[in-house]
Formats: structure tokens, C-alpha cells, sequence
């Protein structure tokens, strides 16, 4: 797997973990009630965009905090049932 596969495999991992649960963070948070589980996902969300200001404000762990802040959007998106190539097109109508 190249560097650049290695979203579009995290997406793999999380739509596998919504449709095939096992005793895991992804799967847990999005087998709950429908809006409970939306809920919390965007509860984290919110979380992880203050701690993404917060890094970039005092200059520390930024990388970091931005994968958590990626990696939890993305796992709104597959629970929303986005597909990848949703996002890519997306991704691609506004670079022209």
C-alpha cells in the first residue's frame, strides 16, 4: 500500500466496521440508535476541532490532532452512507 492509499483504506476499514461489527471504538459508536449515534460522532467532531485550534494556536501537535479531526469526519461520512468516490468527485469539481 503506497502513502496515498492509506485514507481510502481507513474509509475501507470503516464502512467494513459499520457493516461487519465487532468489539471495536468505530463499531461501537455507530451501532448505537440512530441519533444517538450520530450524536456522539458529532460530539467528537466538535471536540476534535477545538483541539486542532488549540494545537495550532500554541504551535504543538497539529499533525496529530488533525488526523483525529480527518479521521472522525471520515467516520461521520460512512456513517451518513457517503461513498469515497463521493468525496473524491467533490474533490475534483472544486479544482476546476
Amino acid at each position: 500500500m503506497t502513502s496515498n492509499d492509506v485514507i481510502f483504506e481507513v474509509f475501507k476499514v470503516l464502512e467494513n466496521r459499520r457493516d461487519n461489527p465487532i468489539d471495536s471504538y468505530t463499531s461501537n459508536i455507530m451501532k448505537d440508535s440512530d441519533k444517538k449515534a450520530e450524536d456522539k460522532i458529532l460530539e467528537k467532531i466538535g471536540e476534535e476541532c477545538a483541539e486542532v485550534l488549540i494545537a495550532s494556536k500554541n504551535d504543538e501537535n497539529l499533525v496529530y490532532e488533525s488526523v483525529d479531526l480527518i479521521f472522525h469526519t471520515l467516520l461521520l461520512l460512512v456513517y451518513k452512507g457517503v461513498s469515497f468516490n463521493e468525496i473524491l468527485n467533490e474533490f475534483e469539481r472544486r479544482r476546476k
